[in-house]
């Protein structure tokens, strides 16, 4: 499986007047641009993990996610660009007529499989319950929920090469913590890295980043002792796929003011975070930040009483 030239992936300047009289420039990498269906890091996410599949000899792919999931969608898309089977493992029980994001999953070729939630949080990465698996569908290579391990902490590496100016601050929203791993593991100590968790309490995801990059380290025999990141837990609106008044018109006005269209669940909850910072506190005053588009517009199909203006 050979690697695939990407799009330019261009870096679009934020521009506000509040931002210019601090000397703040913010720039969004929009890594959504990567792939119509395999946006933003859950390209980079998937495309080691499925060489990796490949060298293994493995055809047949296996995961786990939600209903609104960004990563089964990309996955299944993946697996069927790239001549994958694919099977999905999806938390709850099943739901007719399928969601917009489980359709493009099935339009892909990914076979659903519905496990109760109490068995999904306790019991899916329990060996005699992958064993169980393969005895019901046939041998497969297993990528975790949201895609982070340690190929898709290399993969997330490879973002900041698009960066092509000066910066200070390198932002992204964090789901299970590959991405920010990534980062960290390719971002010398001078830059410092800011993840915002989507969680709630997503202080836990510190450890988990620790754990991402200790297994990025033994399968790539590097090392990496960076302290320069941190987590910021306060703009989840909520938890995970909670959302407001105030993020749904703050996206619709980012959009409308700087094109660039955004999801409720990470990337929007970043952003505003950002600009929130930017504007209520000193803390980014003089910096030059670079925010982290990691795509996963998909989900916002996923809040039909919402409206969006793109």
């Amino acid at each position: 499986m050979q690697y695939q030239q990407l799009p330019l992936i261009p870096l679009q300047q934020v521009k506000l007047d509040f931002l210019e009289e601090k000397n703040i420039q913010l720039h969004v990498l929009r890594e959504d641009l990567i792939h119509p269906t395999i946006s933003g890091n859950k390209w980079r996410k998937l495309f080691y993990n499925l060489q990796e599949a490949s060298n293994q000899g493995k055809n047949q792919l296996l995961t786990f996610g939600g209903a609104f999931s960004n990563h089964i969608a990309a996955t299944a898309a993946a697996g069927n660009q790239f001549g994958f089977k694919i099977v999905g493992i999806i938390r709850g029980e099943e739901h007719l007529p399928l969601n917009s994001t489980l359709q493009l999953a099935v339009d892909n070729g990914m076979q659903l499989r519905y496990i109760s939630r109490s068995l999904y949080k306790d019991e899916k990465y329990n060996p005699v319950f992958i064993e169980k698996l393969k005895n019901e569908v046939g041998d497969f290579y297993l990528i975790p929920e949201g895609g982070s391990n340690a190929f898709a902490v290399k993969g997330c590496t490879e973002i900041i090469k698009n960066i092509d100016i000066d910066y200070d601050i390198i932002c992204c929203a964090c789901g299970t913590g590959g991405t920010i791993a990534g980062i960290i593991a390719a971002t010398d100590e001078t830059k410092e890295i800011i993840g915002f968790p989507a969680l709630k309490g997503g202080e836990f995801l510190k450890n988990d980043i620790q754990q991402l990059l200790a297994d990025y380290q033994q399968q790539f025999l590097v090392e990496i002792n960076h302290q320069n990141w941190r987590l910021n837990t306060d703009y989840h609106f909520g938890g995970y796929a909670k959302t407001s008044s105030e993020l749904i018109d703050f996206v619709n006005d980012f959009y409308q003011n700087q094109t660039i269209p955004l999801d409720l669940i990470y990337t929007g909850k970043m952003l505003f975070g950002i600009l929130h910072l930017a504007k209520t506190t000193a803390f980014f005053n003089g910096k030059k930040i670079v925010a982290i588009h990691t795509g996963g517009l998909q989900g916002n199909k996923g809040f039909d009483k919402i409206k969006l203006i793109f």
